[in-house]
């Protein structure tokens, strides 16, 4: 119930219905504010009694006769007096509906008004123009019985055109199928129906879409009449609106940044935006934000189309595609945004950002995050659309502001990606070296943008003897310092492969280098954890060797076809310190082919590395006629989803030094047999047709050989070999190493290795087990390219002792 002190002008102050409603026994189950001031009883003193006590004559001998009157008819008017709380009699007029429900009766509804008037449809009408409510009674046919002014109004339907009527006929605008159903059911059934929403254009507004509630429970009339509804609804629009906003922020939290890529982050915000809450949407980041030139945080630059979307398909309204410069002025909507100025609500021509888009309003909005300006987003209503108004603005500044910090989280992650990619690419083996023996060829496969960039690496080295050093490595985790520590690692092989170190030393020094990056990083945290593979491979005499830190072993092709993983001793991985390192060595006949590779190819996420082992096999046993598609072709074999660890293949097939490329001979320690050294040396030249090359090495032959006579022990060899380069190699049973010395004026010797530095191109030392060899390298002439490659030609000697 619901009264009211309130004066109407030039009125008397008139108190609206009191209202109560009644179990079937008459005791009051609800009671509303309006009873409690036309009888001053508070609902707590007033529920739970029966209504035959407020009754000044509950006695009446007609009341019984009344009661089953009103049983049997179900509704009726009538007026009678009320005893008030402060002993007040008070006359009212009633009008009371039989409640019904599934179960069968199930109460009243009691209106009441405290002036006794006619009863009957002035009573209705005089209810109806007070009530804020829209409220109908309508028959069994859903047709208008009664309605209230507030129906009229909000339907903009007249009473006199409503009644007799059904219900929804005279609203083609309006989503009432559903509501239909359901006032059918409640007929059936006598279940009230409460709440429900349906949605639409009224008569009264046209132009807006908008929700209502309502709600309808049965009234039971008389036998004849049959049952009817008692029709309420409320305007719900701005609490469907607020529950759509909801929604949408809701949505765009779910859908707005499920990946780090900028220009998909754009798309997504755009595709939120439509049509829930435009027509047309436009994201428009910087150039810098995209990684493009420009300074990263300032405003001006040029703006590039990062996303869109329209409602409107098969209409090509969208003049700028994505990844193109947008136009702007610096005083349009766009312009000022990005000047800091705000948020804009303005008709759509203001827009200014290459979109034709005639009439309608527009919002452009500032892409801001963290302090910073990444762009613009434009939202478009068309002038057939309810225009923008401020809570829009508000909605569209919360949802782009929830885009912006996903923006920003992209833009920072793409360039770190960069950042550690660029890095990584840096270190990492730019160009193959050339080489006649050994034909080689790689792939590297950064991880997914959801792991970033790793520690893997490859490398080819070429060593002195025209020996080849094949690497692999992987450093574990992702970013820059995984990239940064790889670059260090990659140095270090470099700085040892250069000392000839053999491969078990070489990871020996190496895991040295990783426990002293560990004692580097920041107190508690761990340092790098780090695998490697280094080969060696001497083409003269078709062999490697190799060692391994924790890395997997190579895969060997034989020239059959047959495939093997190297049997090769583990080792710990690089850092654990304290444990050995162990060769192995292999025969590699010509056309072997090794594949290097780190454990991102094996161990892909739909399966285990056994199962990669075996596609790796199949797909080197079926070899294209090049190395280069035979290594995308094990890629391509084994990388068959999104990737967890980066990719590194290096794969090299093996030709070893014919027989008229190198020749030795044995040497006993007598200085007298220098001259005859010199000579072999130089007649081999003249048979590989390097006649040009005599005099230095006459030179070099003569202060080598004379080193190991003089300062080494036996045996002594003397081996040239005619590669890419010419080579002189002279070995001895001695570990000492000789050093660059500038002898004095006075001195008598110590100018041989100073003498031979000034005539090669390179020379160097290096050890093996059972001595030293000390190699010094000339450049081929041009004219000797071509002879190199003609064919054998005659040697010599090959493995002669003198």
């Amino acid at each position: 119930m619901v009264s009211s002190g309130n004066a109407r002008p030039g009125k008397e102050p008139a108190q609206d219905p009191a209202v109560a409603v009644l179990d079937d026994d008459g005791v009051v189950t609800s009671w509303s504010v309006g009873a409690q001031e036309l009888l001053g009883y508070p609902a707590r003193e007033i529920v739970g009694r029966s209504a035959l006590t407020l009754l000044v004559t509950p006695g009446d001998p007609d009341l019984r006769a009344r009661l089953q009157w009103l049983r049997a008819r179900g509704s009726g008017d009538g007026n009678t007096l009320l005893r008030a709380r402060d002993g007040r009699t008070v006359p009212v007029t009633a009008h009371l509906h039989r409640l019904s429900g599934s179960a069968g009766h199930h109460g009243w509804l009691a209106l009441a008004d405290g002036a006794r008037r006619e009863t009957g449809a002035a009573r209705h009408e005089e209810i109806a123009a007070r009530s804020p409510v829209g409220m109908a009674i309508l028959d069994g046919e859903l047709r208008y019985v009664w309605l209230n002014d507030a129906l009229v109004r909000g339907g903009g339907v007249s009473r006199e055109e409503s009644l007799g009527r059904r219900w929804g006929d005279l609203q083609p605008g309006l989503e009432t199928d559903d509501a239909r159903a359901l006032m059918w059911r409640v007929l059936e059934t006598g279940e009230p129906m409460v709440d429900h929403e349906y949605f639409g254009r009224t008569r009264a507004d046209p132009g807006h879409k908008r929700a209502f509630a309502m709600s309808a429970f049965r009234l039971d009339s008389s036998a004849e009449s049959g049952p009817g509804l008692v029709f309420l609804v409320l305007d719900a629009t701005d609490r469907w609106r607020a529950r759509e906003r909801l929604a949408l922020l809701n949505e765009a939290g779910a859908r707005i940044g499920t990946t780090l890529d900028v220009v998909r982050t754009a798309q997504e915000l755009a595709d939120v935006a439509v049509p829930r809450l435009a027509d047309t949407a436009t994201v428009d980041v910087l150039d810098w934000v995209l990684g493009g030139a420009g300074n990263p945080g300032a405003s001006a630059g040029s703006l590039i189309r990062a996303g869109r979307q329209s409602a409107r398909t098969g209409v090509a309204e969208h003049v700028i595609g994505i990844g193109s410069p947008v136009p702007y002025r610096p005083s349009s909507p766009a312009g000022r945004c990005l000047a800091g100025e705000g948020a804009f609500l303005a008709p759509s021509g203001a827009a200014a950002t290459g979109e034709r888009e005639p009439g309608g309003t527009v919002l452009t909005l500032p892409v801001r995050a963290r302090g910073v300006v990444l762009g613009v987003a434009t939202f478009v209503r068309r002038a057939s659309a309810v225009p923008f108004e401020e809570d829009d603005l508000v909605l569209a500044q919360e949802v782009v502001s929830r885009a912006a910090v996903c923006l920003d989280n992209a833009r920072r992650y793409s360039r770190e990606r960069a950042t550690a990619l660029a890095l990584q690419r840096g270190l990492l083996l730019r160009h193959l070296p050339e080489s006649a023996t050994l034909e080689v060829s790689s792939l590297y496969l950064p991880a997914d943008v959801h792991h970033g960039v790793g520690g893997d690496w490859v490398d080819v080295i070429p060593l002195s003897g025209a020996r080849t050093a094949l690497v692999v490595g992987d450093v574990a985790g992702h970013g820059i310092q995984a990239a940064a520590t790889m670059g260090r690692l990659r140095s270090g092989v470099h700085a040892l492969a250069a000392l000839d170190v053999p491969p078990d030393e070489l990871l020996a020094h190496l895991d040295d280098l990783v426990a002293r990056l560990a004692e580097e990083t920041s107190a508690g945290s761990d340092g790098p954890a780090a695998t490697c593979l280094y080969l060696v491979y001497d083409p003269a005499g078709r062999r490697c060797t190799m060692a391994r830190a924790g890395h997997p072993p190579p895969g060997i092709l034989s020239p059959s076809g047959a495939f093997a993983l190297a049997d090769l001793p583990a080792g710990p991985p690089l850092g654990v310190g304290g444990l050995p390192f162990e060769s192995a060595s292999f025969d590699l006949p010509d056309g072997t082919v090794i594949a290097l590779y780190t454990d991102g190819l094996l161990e892909a996420y739909d399966r285990d590395p056994d199962t990669g082992v075996a596609r790796l096999a199949e797909a080197l046993t079926h070899p294209p006629d090049s190395l280069d598609g035979l290594c995308g072709r094990v890629v391509d074999a084994l990388h068959t989803g999104p990737q967890h660890d980066d990719i590194a293949v290096l794969l090299a097939r093996a030709h070893g030094l014919a027989p008229h490329q190198f020749v030795s001979w044995d040497l006993p320690g007598d200085p007298a047999l220098v001259a005859r050294a010199r000579a072999l040396a130089t007649e081999q030249l003249d048979t590989w047709g390097l006649g040009e090359l005599r005099p230095d090495m006459a030179l070099v032959v003569s202060e080598l050989v004379t080193n190991a006579i003089r300062y080494g022990t036996d045996p002594i060899r003397l081996r040239l070999i005619h590669h890419r380069t010419l080579i002189c190699e002279v070995s001895d049973g001695s570990n000492t190493a000789p050093h660059l010395r500038h002898a004095r004026t006075t001195d008598e010797g110590g100018r041989g290795l100073f003498l031979v530095a000034q005539v090669t191109d390179r020379w160097g030392t290096r050890h093996s087990g059972v001595g030293k060899t000390i190699w010094a390298e000339l450049d081929l002439p041009a004219s000797a390219e071509a002879h190199r490659r003609e064919g054998p030609g005659r040697n010599l000697a090959t493995d002669v002792a003198m």
